[in-house]
């Protein structure tokens, strides 16, 4: 999965090219953590929005592209999708990596790498 992209601004979001894997990892990482029994305050907690934000914008990713195209992005959905993967850990803290895997079908460092992506593209804008 290519990790690096670039946004560019539109008004006070941003605009992103998603490969169809970036989309892919994107969705599944914010269906894990919709459908997990988690309260309304963990998941604002955790990814800075609510369960009505969290559902746009898995369907906003499900497109089914088989080409990159560009999606818009707030700063909170941004943050949203960079915090999702952190959500595969026990209770007592530990990351769960066999089960991140077999969910999102991607390996750990694809998601570090992308999350360390989104930041430096915001960075730059």
């Amino acid at each position: 999965m290519r990790t690096r992209f670039r946004l560019t601004r539109d008004g006070d979001g941003f605009v992103a090219r998603l490969t169809p894997a970036q989309a892919a990892a994107m969705r599944e990482a914010l269906s894990h953590v919709r459908h997990r029994d988690v309260s309304d305050l963990t998941l604002r907690l955790r990814l800075g929005t609510g369960r009505e934000t969290v559902d746009a914008l898995i369907e906003r990713l499900s497109g089914g592209h088989t080409e990159s195209h560009d999606i818009r992005f707030d700063t909170e959905e941004l943050h949203a999708v960079h915090s999702a993967p952190t959500m595969f850990v026990s209770r007592e803290g530990a990351f769960l990596q066999e089960p991140f895997h077999i969910r999102l079908g991607f390996y750990r460092e694809n998601f570090d790498a992308l999350a360390y992506g989104i930041a430096e593209a915001a960075s730059e804008v």
